[in-house]
């Protein structure tokens, strides 16, 4: 069974989580036009390697974020958003 480290729950089974996609940095909402938006929402790198991808706790409703590695399919590391996005920003989901 693949195993999870959840920040909040410590080890879990994989099948308690849904990847919500990478992480990336909206489009300025004052500034960008449609297209910018679309390529926000539908285009993805989809790069091999190491990706930094929200994850979703499904039993507890908790988002995170991890950094995993597409090639080998290896959870690198896991953490809180707020060590990204600082004290202060803390989204609770991408």
């Amino acid at each position: 069974m693949k195993v999870m480290p959840c920040p909040l729950n410590g080890p879990r089974p994989i099948q308690e989580f849904t990847c919500g996609g990478e992480v990336v940095a909206p489009p300025d909402p004052d500034h960008a036009d449609a297209e910018a938006w679309a390529d926000y929402l539908f285009l993805h790198d989809n790069a091999a390697g190491v990706v930094r991808e929200w994850w979703y706790h499904v039993p507890t409703s908790f988002w995170f974020i991890a950094d995993r590695d597409t090639v080998t399919d290896e959870i690198v590391r896991t953490f809180l958003p707020r060590e990204l996005f600082g004290p202060d920003a803390q989204p609770d989901r991408p």
